[in-house]
């Protein structure tokens, strides 16, 4: 396995948000796999089996928090870092994203530079826990 391609799931409702993810990851050498709410993430999840997922906090019918908790119940996936997305930048939202299990958070709009470092550093634990 190479150091520096790891498979990551964004989940995030705004198809801007997602294909923007999308140009950042593959430029920087990752799969990327997309999911445009908590449930197509969820039957995703399984499949792709992501070393890092990236989940947006605001979306319809099941939340970010929701998403994050239930990947977390998961035995398969509750080492799977969990980074959330958000465009309040809220201690309130950080501490609740902690509750359901999130490693961080990242406020949007990111850059390819945050979301590449967040990938690295995650990423790289991810495969040390494996």
């Amino acid at each position: 396995m190479s150091t520096t391609g790891f498979k990551v799931l964004v989940i995030d409702d705004s198809n801007t948000i997602r294909r923007s993810a999308e140009i950042f990851l593959k430029q920087g050498g990752h799969e990327v796999m997309l999911a445009e709410d908590g449930f197509d993430a969820l039957a995703k999840v399984n499949d792709y089996q992501p070393d890092l997922i990236f989940c947006d906090i605001l979306m319809p019918r099941l939340d970010g928090y929701q998403t994050c908790a239930i990947i977390k119940r998961n035995a398969r996936f509750a080492g799977t870092p969990v980074v959330m997305l958000s465009s309040k930048d809220g201690v309130f939202d950080k501490a609740r994203g902690r509750m359901v299990g999130s490693q961080d958070y990242l406020t949007k709009p990111f850059t390819k530079d945050q979301l590449l470092q967040t990938v690295q550093q995650f990423g790289a634990a991810a495969q040390q826990a494996q």
